[in-house]
């Protein structure tokens, strides 16, 4: 492996000074309720509304301030994701096995009942992830969604946004961002339902509440900055792997590209098309300093060295520009999201292809997938057997409780076997 370009090494969401300082915020919010939301909402936000959740008419007028077209495209990117969702639900099946004569084993699969979608705003307004909570849960079957979503400095909301949201089939919705939002949908604060699930990109003060609140409720993933990989061969065009890659840089100074090449040729062309996209790219102060800081360049020697510096490093999102994708297919384990060919890119999975984008970050792709209809059912199992059964099963079972001696578990057991004796 040769190194053409190598960057810093990738942050994670939390320190020891952001988790004092959210820890302060979630005791207060879970002590005062209500009145440190207002407390912070206008500390943070200037936001000081009557009431933070917006009515069927405040969402109707959101809805009016949104283009035709906005609402058109916003429905063809939902319908994608809900088609997608819906069909990921048709491979999750109920169980039930007869294991031994009389033993009936089986698991079924059940939504939770509520669930807390935070919709990011901060720099870019990104009402796409609207519907990467809210409609995967809906199509599992969860029976509220309560939305939050950060006020816009001088305009309360985003307008497309709040359409988003609603489109997407959330139940209620309120404008309030960051720790105070999470607060409320885990603690409920006497105003919804405490959430048992919360899901959800943010910052980094975000991603520290899911952390301290897991346990309180579950969580989606805990998402740091976003990352791209890409792996390209010479079959590749270097201005289209160029361009993808600042397509994620601009997302934050924090976020991580890596190319993995094939030819130090083709890596030299990347790393000249990068440098001079940067110089007309309209965000580029920001890709710039993402680049800088992040970006990494390597030549492999061997499509197997390609796959291992690509699974080392288990990007959130990885792009394929070789020619023999299959081979790279059945192989590679560890990613959030694979787009195979030039054809697709980051971007469509982003906003409009179907599949989620709320992905696993910091190499967490080597152990967990991102969310899907999944996420919001508990797989659950259940027994039941007839007495003769249970006579052998108690046997069994009495004498397994005397050697660990568990002698009230072992009762259990043996006054089944009477009971039952024929």
């Amino acid at each position: 492996m040769k190194i053409v370009k190598e960057g810093g090494h990738r942050l994670f969401e939390t320190d020891p000074d952001t988790a004092s300082y959210v820890a302060t915020m979630l005791a207060d919010l879970r002590q005062r309720g209500l009145a440190a939301v207002r407390d912070l909402s206008r500390k943070f936000d200037q936001w000081d509304p009557a009431s933070f959740e917006l009515t069927p008419a405040q969402i109707d007028e959101a809805v009016s301030k949104c283009s035709d077209e906005l609402i058109r495209d916003t429905a063809y990117c939902q319908g994608n994701v809900r088609n997608f969702a819906r069909a990921q639900l048709a491979t999750i099946h109920p169980l039930e096995v007869e294991t031994r004569p009389g033993v009936w084993l089986g698991h079924k699969h059940i939504p939770v009942k509520t669930v807390g979608s935070y919709v990011p705003g901060g720099r870019y307004p990104m009402f796409g992830s609207a519907q990467m909570s809210i409609i995967p849960a809906k199509v599992a079957g969860v029976k509220t969604v309560v939305a939050c979503t950060p006020p816009v400095q001088g305009s309360g909301y985003y307008p497309a946004t709040i359409n988003a949201m609603s489109a997407a089939g959330a139940d209620r919705i309120f404008v309030i961002g960051g720790v105070p939002a999470m607060a409320l949908m885990a603690f409920g604060m006497g105003v919804v339902e405490p959430a048992d699930i919360l899901c959800g990109a943010g910052n980094k003060f975000v991603a520290e509440a899911k952390r301290q609140l897991f346990g309180q409720c579950g969580i989606d993933l805990l998402a740091g900055p976003t990352e791209i990989g890409i792996i390209a061969d010479d079959s590749a065009d270097p201005a289209l792997v160029a361009c993808d890659l600042l397509g994620q840089a601009e997302h934050d100074p924090a976020s991580g590209q890596i190319c993995i090449c094939l030819s130090e040729t083709f890596a030299r062309a990347t790393l000249q098309e990068v440098e001079r996209q940067l110089n007309v790219l309209p965000t580029r102060e920001i890709a710039a300093q993402s680049w800088q800081s992040h970006g990494k360049l390597y030549v492999a020697e061997s499509r197997e060295e390609a796959i291992a510096l690509s699974e080392d490093y288990a990007p959130e999102h990885l792009e394929l520009h070789v020619s023999d994708v299959d081979f790279y297919f059945e192989r590679l384990q560890n990613y959030g999201s694979l787009f195979i060919g030039e054809e697709t890119t980051v971007a469509y999975g982003d906003k409009s292809i179907g599949t989620n984008h709320i992905l696993p970050t910091s190499r967490s792709a080597r152990y967990t997938g991102g969310v899907w209809v999944g996420k919001f059912l508990k797989t659950v199992t259940y027994q039941r057997m007839t007495r003769a059964a249970s006579r052998e099963v108690g046997a069994v079972t009495a004498r397994q409780c005397d050697v660990e001696r568990m002698q009230a578990h072992a009762i259990t057991a043996r006054v089944r076997v009477d009971r039952y004796a024929t």
